[in-house]
């Protein structure tokens, strides 16, 4: 079985031994996340839906992220993916949600933000946590290891919740 299918069903257990159920919001990788998750027989149970954000007018209209932070800080930034996973977690009434925003490449990349800088956030019930990547390699590389690190990180978040 893939690897991240079975991270992926991993994921699936730990929601459905809390009761929980799970949304998305992906900027950078456009889906595939939901798409690893939905992978699993019976995701239903735990997965609620996701948005593919890629404009920031839909961060900004359908996850309520406020248009100052995209203004002030850029899409691909802490403020913008706390938002966009509470967005995902309030859009679909899901109890955990994550969000991922990057610059994939092979362009759109600057001194700050170079090309495979990806932030991620996850939100479990409202505690809300946020990390910054940085992935070599050319756009199908940064999606798979965004994809891939995301999910590592949100079963252990929830191995670790109380």
């Amino acid at each position: 079985m893939d690897d991240t299918l079975d991270l992926a069903a991993r994921i699936g257990d730990l929601l459905r031994g809390r009761a929980w159920t799970l949304a998305t919001a992906e900027s950078c990788t456009a889906g595939l996340i939901a798409a690893a998750l939905t992978d699993v027989a019976g995701s239903s149970d735990w997965f609620t839906g996701g948005v593919v954000a890629y404009a920031n007018s839909v961060k900004s209209g359908l996850l309520g992220v406020p248009e100052s932070d995209l203004a002030a800080h850029g899409a691909v930034s802490e403020p913008v993916v706390r938002a966009m996973a509470a967005g995902a977690r309030r859009a679909t009434g899901a109890d955990a949600g994550l969000a991922v925003s990057g610059i994939a490449g092979p362009g759109g990349g600057s001194p700050d933000k170079p090309v495979g800088t990806v932030w991620m956030a996850w939100d479990l019930a409202g505690a809300v946590r946020a990390r910054r990547f940085l992935f070599p390699g050319d756009r199908a590389t940064v999606r798979a290891a965004t994809v891939r690190a995301c999910l590592e990180e949100l079963a252990r978040l929830l191995e670790a919740a109380p």
